[in-house]
């Protein structure tokens, strides 16, 4: 399928039009119109409405009784007091199935785990000025959630009146990438679950589709695996640093009741020194030092993918994660193996002796066991782009790739022919820029400097140096967070509203201007902080209140 770009209409560069990811078409009025106090959602042309439908227009009217937003401009939206006493009153939005949908609706959450060539994400929504009902169309559940989202964007508060003047409002919208996504990394440090449930939130707000969850890593295993408790028990930092079955089950759910999909990773077989801790017999140089030698991180530790009991061990282990986890996609990972661990590690280099195998074949008949268990079961492997560029592998043609060490071998992993999300580091690592963390080194930066603003991710062409038959393998995008130096104190300020960037990069299409896009970033983080999410400031309030004048060309 060819993603298609589609033009803005009308885009508005008034700091209270300010919706986010931007519609691909949006015409905007100038007359204002105030929400009635009785106003209310109205599903009465749906037929059995899904629960979690129900939640989200429970949750929608939430946000629009409390976000409570003073509009972006100097006098903070005085100078509309006259014109709204004076408005047409909103009593009413009805939300109802376009002529494109046939059947029974089903809920949000199951469109979400659709394959993500499958999903429906369009809407249409419209306001009319004179106070009539404002309308969302979609043929989806999942549609019609993405309408209520930008609904609950268009308005503002001044003295407890909830007020737009921007009507009428004609939108017409869908995506111009199906996966958009935010990568978070619990091994390297612990997040508690309501962090995590948060970081849902404002996800959907700005409406990602793929929390991608990076679960454990050499540093530590905090999942409860229930055929397996010896690796969270001896791996995880604490007994109350564990993600439980249920705490898996509750992400999941939340997660998809607000048009999530959860990609689990489980990284192998490199990463994985943490497993030494339960099945020392399956781990090749765990601990060896200098760790700098035998790993990008401490601690030193890899599977001896090379002997059949460790195959069969990790098969086992990932068909017993991965049955916890409904999505139709699985990371297996596959980053930064590194061979002087295997050169030093006596058993492996007995088991290659024995096979007659090379380390890379030994690889390979390990990753087609591991992936097998997946497509069995019906789910897609995903893994890092080494798997396809630094190793000649057996991968289903189905593989989709991870674009992780540099956005320059997209090419070259779409040259392949592989579905590939851009999660380049030169472009969305969240953690770039922090200072070097590994002690005894006080002048060290961190590897992939320099600090990635929001500005330089929004610049990203996701199609940059391709042709156009490699073009359509590119399926979205990610922001991504490895937690070397973040937990829970400082996750939301690292996160919001940077990845926000890409949110709209992915839905609406690259090319966007900067300059235009600043008041409308602005305006998402003022409203995540209303709701209970710390964005960081972008700058200084002066400065937001007067869109473009802290340009640097002003």
């Amino acid at each position: 399928m060819a993603w298609r770009y589609l033009s803005v209409v009308a885009a508005v560069v008034r700091a209270v039009s300010a919706l986010w990811p931007l519609p691909t078409q949006l015409s905007t009025g100038t007359t204002a119109l105030i929400l009635a106090s009785d106003f209310d959602i109205d599903i009465s042309t749906i037929t059995n409405p899904p629960e979690d439908l129900l939640n989200a227009i429970s949750r929608t009217k939430g946000y629009i009784q409390t976000d409570q937003l003073e509009a972006l401009v100097v006098d903070r939206g005085a100078s509309y007091a006259q014109s709204l006493q004076n408005a047409s009153s909103l009593s009413s939005l009805v939300l109802s199935f376009d002529s494109g949908f046939n059947g029974e609706p089903t809920s949000i959450s199951e469109e979400a785990a659709d394959d993500i060539e499958n999903r429906v994400e369009g809407y249409s929504l419209t306001v009319p000025e004179d106070g009539s009902a404002a309308t969302i169309k979609a043929n989806s559940t999942l549609g019609l959630f993405r309408g209520l989202t930008t609904f609950g964007q268009l308005w503002y508060d001044l003295s407890n009146t909830t007020y737009t003047v921007e009507a009428p409002i004609t939108i017409t919208d869908s995506p111009v990438y199906p996966y958009r996504g935010f990568m978070l990394d619990t091994a390297r440090n612990y997040f508690p679950v309501s962090d995590i449930l948060r970081t849902l939130d404002a996800m959907s707000w700005v409406k990602m589709t793929t929390f991608h969850w990076h679960m454990v890593d050499s540093q530590s295993f905090p999942l409860e695996v229930p055929e397996f408790p010896e690796l969270s028990a001896k791996g995880a930092y604490g007994s109350s640093l564990v993600y439980s079955t249920d705490d898996v089950q509750n992400i999941i759910s939340y997660a998809a009741a607000r048009g999530i999909d959860v990609l689990p990773e489980i990284d192998t077989p490199g990463h994985t020194a943490v497993i030494a801790q339960a099945y020392p017999e399956h781990v090749a140089c765990p601990g060896a030092t200098p760790w700098a030698t035998y790993a990008n991180e401490p601690p030193a530790g890899q599977l001896r993918f090379a002997n059949a009991d460790t195959t069969n061990f990790t098969t086992s282990l990932i068909s017993s994660i991965s049955s916890q986890f409904p999505g139709k996609y699985f990371s297996t990972g596959g980053d930064e193996l590194n061979t002087e661990c295997y050169a030093i590690d006596d058993s492996t280099q007995a088991d290659l002796n024995a096979t007659g195998k090379t380390l890379e074949q030994a690889l390979d008949t390990f990753t087609q066991s591991v992936h097998s268990v997946l497509e069995n079961s019906g789910k897609t492997p995903v893994v890092w782009e080494e798997m396809v560029l630094d190793f000649n592998l057996t991968l289903s043609n189905n593989t989709i790739v991870m674009v992780w060490i540099s956005s320059a071998d997209a090419a070259a992993v779409a040259d392949k022919g592989f579905r590939l999300v851009q999660a380049p580091s030169d472009y969305f690592y969240l953690d770039c820029g922090a200072g070097g963390w590994v002690g005894a080194n006080p002048s060290g930066n961190s590897w992939c400097d320099p600090f990635k603003t929001w500005q330089y991710a929004y610049s990203f062409d996701p199609i940059a140096n391709m042709t156009d038959a490699q073009a359509k393998l590119v399926i979205g995008g990610e922001h991504l967070l490895w937690t070397e130096q973040s937990h829970a104190s400082n996750l939301d300020p690292i996160v919001w509203p940077r990845a926000a960037a890409s949110a709209e990069l992915f839905w609406s299409g690259p090319g966007g201007d900067i300059s235009e896009a600043l008041p409308r970033l602005h305006d998402i983080a003022f409203r995540m902080t209303q709701r209970g999410v710390g964005a960081i400031a972008l700058q200084p309030l002066w400065c937001a209140l007067r869109p473009g004048v802290c340009d640097l060309t002003a």
